[in-house]
């Protein structure tokens, strides 16, 4: 991994912003959008993207959370609870000529403690993987009545 430092100048000058021989404010972020063209094009996959974006949603019965994955089949998804947390790990295989890669991603999220552990289940359909939480009875909102006096 390179550190890029971004580094402007703090002077005011009398020359106009954009002369010949002044730097853009701009360079330094232009070099790095370069850079990751380049190391997308070549082929290259940085540490960050072992991570996967989820998204998080509930109903009055259940904890929903839902997981974008294209390419990946079933027999490579694993999906575990450990002391609160839901851990998701996945594995793209791609073969390209004799040879094959693979990519592996990876994701925990905390789960709230009114989740019913044991009930916890996962569907996997057209590159989507849904977690389904239930929520305990407790948990669940209750309607109240108000009586009258």
């Amino acid at each position: 991994m390179r550190i890029v430092r971004y580094t402007y100048p703090t002077y005011r000058s009398s020359v106009p912003a954009l002369t010949r021989f002044s730097r853009s404010p701009w360079a330094g972020l232009e070099s790095e959008v370069d850079r990751l063209f380049e190391a997308a094009l070549s082929g290259f996959a940085p540490a960050a993207d072992s991570h996967f974006a989820v998204d998080l949603y509930e109903d009055k019965d259940n904890t929903y959370v839902r997981a974008e994955l294209p390419g990946v089949d079933r027999a490579d998804i694993q999906v575990e609870m450990v002391e609160g947390y839901l851990t998701i790990n996945a594995a793209r295989k791609e073969k390209q000529g004799d040879r094959e890669e693979s990519q592996s991603f990876s994701r925990s999220v905390s789960i709230p403690e009114e989740v019913q552990e044991d009930k916890v289940s996962a569907l996997y359909e057209n590159g989507v993987l849904t977690v389904t939480l239930p929520k305990r009875e407790e948990a669940k909102p209750r309607k109240i009545t108000v009586a009258v006096n």
